[in-house]
This record gives structure tokens, sequence and C-alpha cells, in this order.
């Protein structure tokens, strides 16, 4: 049995949850505190991704956000080039480059971003971890503290600790609203009387309370049970793919040093048995027992293990990034035919978002017929068609719209506001007639061709269908 997890028999490691027991309550994980050269290197990762992570809702280019994503006005702003319903099918070739980036990463590298980059990870463990850390001491200072009644002590620690989960969950909050809203209206609602924007203050309360939760008592559950990624890792990862992995070549059989003892008929390997790798682990797992979906690349068993390595004086890496292939046969083998599939199908994808985004229009429009209205007869033999029309100005500056009809025996006659010149990212709606002899009439339904104009110019032609009575 794992000296760690008592109720996890190591043949059954992959058909259960180091963090479930047998009768399934929760089987709490207290990670020891880690150390050394991969830890030291993720430390200051994560201050630079934080870093950028805060600081994304106040970069501004020519005074307007570089990266905003509202989900309630459907627009959205990546690296500076807003981005409206229009455009979906442009916002789908950057999330199919995304994910097929992370998978060509993950077939090469395996889980390094949950390891390195993932938010989930970054705040679990550079920040909400440490600060527990801080307050509760170690590994074994936490379940002490957590077996205790409720005293003096323990309410004074977990009261310090909540109420700095709960500020870090506010900020969060605030920083997430902000990508979401624009760091503007985020101002406004912390300006403001909740009363006054009440749907802000719920979702503010709302995020807070989601966050507080993952990070306070969730935890390593939103890996194992609610991201998709682990799963998927499955059936991604071969024999080439570079994991953090333990030598089982160099490391078995395993076994205690011990003094003035005579040495064993059968020769030990490096691995001394200290179970100090899952002691680290923040999901629990035994590295020990090969590639799981549990485990995140974290590093701390490679940090932990090349100390126990050193100490008994024996080679590091006994825990490392390395591959099935590479353990076993002893050479590595990064570019296979998956990879170059993989490789090739995102250069493809790349290639056409490039291109549908060089040949994107600044200005789009949307016409259709009036709803429930088919024709109206005029004096004079004229008849007319109402319709409505949406306009969308995707640039940061004011433009100045208009329709005309290509065929000169149609006219337009707006209704309402003739004025039709729309201020940078905005969308405009407006009705307008087309009108047309009867006498010219020939066929009940027929295509109208109307040209959009941007500034005096010509820049897309819009079909739409006109319907009339044959005289």
């Amino acid at each position: 049995m794992s000296k760690n997890n008592p109720h996890i028999q190591p043949e059954r490691f992959r058909d259960a949850l180091a963090t479930v027991k047998e009768d399934g309550k929760r089987n709490w994980i207290y990670p020891k505190k880690v150390s050394g050269k991969f830890y030291r290197w993720r430390t200051y990762l994560s201050w630079v991704l934080l870093a950028v992570l805060f600081a994304g809702p106040f970069i501004q280019v020519n005074g307007r956000p570089w990266l905003l994503f509202n989900i309630f006005e459907r627009k959205f702003i990546v690296f500076g080039a807003v981005f409206w319903p229009q455009d979906t099918y442009l916002l789908i070739f950057l999330l199919l480059i995304f994910v097929l980036f992370v998978i060509l990463f993950t077939v090469v590298f395996g889980r390094v971003f949950c390891g390195w980059a993932c938010p989930q990870t970054l705040f679990m463990e550079m920040v909400f971890r440490k600060i527990e850390y801080w307050i509760e001491g170690d590994a074994n200072q936490q379940r002490k503290l957590n077996a205790m009644p409720w005293n003096g002590e323990k309410i004074r620690k977990k009261g310090v600790k909540m109420t700095i989960f709960l500020l870090i969950s506010l900020l969060i909050s605030h920083t997430v609203m902000a990508y979401l809203i624009g760091i503007d209206r985020v101002m406004e609602l912390v300006t403001q009387s909740p009363a006054e924007n009440m749907a802000g203050f719920i979702g503010l309360v709302a995020f807070t309370g989601i966050f507080l939760f993952v990070f306070s008592w969730f935890r390593e559950q939103a890996c194992l049970v609610v991201c998709p990624y682990g799963r998927l890792q499955g059936v991604l990862l071969d024999n080439n793919s570079i994991n953090v992995a333990y030598d089982y070549v160099r490391g078995e059989p395993r076994g205690m040093i011990r003094k003035n003892e005579a040495a064993s008929s059968q020769p030990l390997g490096d691995c001394v048995d200290c179970t100090l790798c899952i002691q680290v682990c923040p999901t629990g797992i035994d590295i020990r027992n090969g590639v799981q979906m549990e485990c995140v690349n974290c590093t701390a068993c490679i940090d932990v293990c090349d100390e126990v390595m050193e100490k008994v004086d024996r080679p590091k890496g006994l825990i490392r990034y390395a591959s099935e292939t590479s353990i076993k046969e002893g050479f590595q083998k990064l570019v296979t035919s998956r990879v170059k599939g993989y490789t090739v199908l995102l250069l493809i994808l790349i290639s056409a978002f490039v291109t549908l985004l060089a040949t994107r229009t600044d200005l789009d429009a949307t016409v259709t017929r009036f709803r429930g209205m088919t024709y109206q007869e005029r004096e004079a033999g004229i008849v007319s068609n109402l319709y409505e029309v949406t306009f969308i100005n995707k640039t940061f500056d004011r433009q100045q719209v208009a329709l005309q009809p290509e065929d000169d025996r149609y006219r337009i006659e707006l209704v309402g506001d003739t004025n039709w010149n729309l201020e940078g990212q905005t969308k405009f709606e407006g009705r307008f007639f087309v009108t047309k002899e009867q006498e010219q009439i020939h066929v009940n339904q027929e295509t109208v061709t109307l040209l959009l104009l941007q500034n005096g110019e010509v820049i897309k032609k819009i079909k739409t269908s006109f319907v009339g009575p044959v005289k």
C-alpha cells in the first residue's frame, strides 16, 4: 500500500483517485512544501504570468483595450483587433488554431501547460498554497491544525487565511470582469452603489464565491474532475511524448538503504522508496506508477527526488522530463509522423486565418425585408418594400455609410434618422424603403443588389429580394 494514501492499492491506481477514499469520502491532500531548481523557475514564471494577467485589462492601444472578451455585447478585442458576431468564423479559426497548438504541444511535451502556465495551477500552487504554508505551516502542521478542536489558535489561523483568500478572490473576480466588460465599466461598478447596477454586483459576488470555493476547498478536484484536458491527454500522448516520468529501468527494484546490512542477492535500484515524491504531489499520485491522468507535470517530484539522490550520493534525474522511449531504449524521437501531421494542419489553419483576416472588411451591413410585410402600393404606380439594416463599424474611427441601388430603376428612401454616421466600434440599426415603378415589375419577386458605401466608396454588394404585383 502507498504510505501517503493507505486506501489505494498500487495495482488499482488507474481505477481510483488518490483524492477519494474507498468509502467515497474526500481524501484531503496535504502536499509537503517543496524547493528546488524547477520550483524556483516555476515561481519566476508565475510572477511574469500573473503580472501579465492582472495588467491585461489596463493595457490599452490608442486609448482602446488590448484584450476584451465582452460576451454580453458579443464584442471581442484580441491584441487590439475588434471581432463582432459577423466575424464568428474568424474566432472559430482562432479557437481551432489554439486547440490544435495545445494538441501539438501535448503530443510532444505532455502536460507542460498544466504545470507551468495553467491559471488554476498558478493561483493554487504559487499564490494560495504559499499563503497556506506561511500561515498554517507545512503538511504535518496543517494536518495537526485541522485535526485539533476549534480553539483560539485554530480560529485565528483559519480566520486570517480565509480573509486573505477572500481578498485575493475579490481581486481575481474584478480582473475577470474587467476582461469581460472593460476596466472602465468595472471602475463604475466599484464606485457606484450596488443598487445602481445590481446585475454587475451579483456577477462580481458570484465570481468571487466561485474562486474562493475552488481555491479553498475544491482545489485539485478542478484538475481531476472538471478539466477535460487530463482525459484528453490519454489519446494524445504516445511513447515519444515527454512527461514528468520515473526511470524504472534505473530505479527498480526499489528499496531503503540500511547500514550494516549484508548486500542482498538482487542489487537494488536507485529508488530508495522514501515516498517523498508522493508526499509533495499536489494531486496525491505515485509518479512511479507511470503516466497518469492526475499528473499535472508540476515537477515537485523531480525537485524532491533530486534532493534525495544528492543525499544518497546517486545521480540526479531518477524522476525527470523524459519519454517512455528514452527511458526504455535510451534515445528520444521528437519528430514523429503524428507531429508532422499536426504541424502541417496547424500551418494550414494559420495561413487560412491570416488570409481571412487580411480580406476582412472594416464595415459590415445586414439587410433584411421587414418582418410580416410584403409590399405597399403607392400613388402614381409606385411599389415599395420596407427593409431593416444593421451596420457594424469594426474600426475605431467614425465612418459615414450609405446604401445605393446598383440598378437605377430602384430608389431608396430612408426612414427616421437620415444621417448614417457610425462612431467607432458601434452598431447602428435603421430602416429604409426601396421603391420601383409598377410598370417595370415583371415578376412577383426579384433580386435587388444594394451597394454599401463607406465614406463614399463602394466596399460591398448586398443582395436582397424585392416583391411586387406584376402589371
